[in-house]
């Protein structure tokens, strides 16, 4: 299970920064996560467009990739840049959202939150007034919500607060990199915590991670970002952890090797020994609870037995 990919990136066709460095190689990185063992991936949607193109992937997989459809914080801008304004932007993502529940290839609503730690990309004034308005679309859809929160606590709980009656369908805060007391504000308020290579850099995410209750955890990657590094606290938990698959520099293509520096889904299973290790559990543990939680949260076709 991956429940934060973003398979939309040009990366994941060999295009890096506008120009095609080498072949498109897609189909292999999910073959490659498929062998890692995962079986679902849940791929990102962070504005109208690629939200759109989440979609087209989740048709063209069926049963194995699904979407979300909604505006990261980062781009909150292209509201007040949309042809037609903001109105037409919401509206579109509404009837996107909709359309595509309807037809199954939709599971979250998001990546919709607030990014303090990037207003360069968005101001503050602009992420919050885009979040508060896609909170009420997400009323209207009612798919569990696919969220984002960086060193944006206090805005994002009150905003988030203020709707929950309207949310029953919860859903996750993923790529977590709060506190321990953010994180169990969260969970009491029904929502689960994704975790990932960012979740695990330092010795306070550690100590995060060791406290996040299995009922509320779910894991990704959020490749091609969130890359698991020697240098990262996570690290120390990784001895046990199975050997990934050989990677090359992208100069060095090699068909069927992975590319340096591109997080891919066949590096979930270090993400799931950090976790085993960090709580001393097993990892088919870790695994078996991040999936139930993902199909309780999310469905992605499946049943839980």
């Amino acid at each position: 299970m991956l429940i934060g990919i973003n398979f939309t990136d040009p990366i994941f066709r060999g295009e890096y920064h506008g120009k095609q460095r080498h072949e498109d190689d897609f189909e292999d990185v999910i073959q490659r996560g498929l062998d890692a063992g995962c079986k679902k991936f849940m791929v990102t949607g962070s504005d109208l467009k690629e939200s759109e193109h989440a979609v087209e992937i989740a048709k063209a997989h069926p049963g194995l990739c699904y979407a979300t459809i909604g505006v990261h914080p980062c781009s909150a801008k292209l509201f007040d840049e949309y042809p037609g304004g903001p109105s037409a932007l919401l509206t579109a993502l509404k009837d996107l959202a909709i359309s595509s529940k309807t037809s199954g290839t939709a599971v979250a609503f998001g990546e919709i939150g607030l990014d303090y730690d990037r207003l360069y990309l968005t101001p503050k004034d602009q992420q919050l007034k885009y979040f508060e308005a896609q909170l009420s679309i997400a009323v209207d859809v009612q798919l569990p919500l696919f969220l984002h929160s960086r060193a944006a606590a206090e805005d994002f709980e009150r905003l988030l607060g203020a709707r929950l009656g309207e949310l029953p369908k919860r859903g996750l805060v993923h790529s977590f990199t709060g506190t321990i007391e953010e994180m169990r504000r969260l969970v009491d308020l029904g929502f689960d915590i994704g975790i990932n290579g960012c979740s695990m850099k330092t010795e306070e995410n550690i100590s995060v991670v060791r406290a996040v209750p299995l009922s509320n955890i779910q894991i990704e990657t959020d490749g091609p970002w969130c890359e698991m590094r020697p240098s990262h606290a996570s690290a120390a938990y990784l001895k046990d952890a199975p050997p990934l698959p050989k990677a090359v520099k992208k100069e060095k293509f090699v068909k069927g090797a992975m590319v340096k520096g591109r997080n891919e889904p066949a590096t979930i299973p270090h993400v799931a020994y950090a976790i085993a290790g960090i709580k001393g559990i097993s990892v088919e543990e870790v695994c078996d609870a991040a999936w139930k939680n993902s199909i309780k949260m999310f469905g992605l076709g499946e049943k839980i037995e």
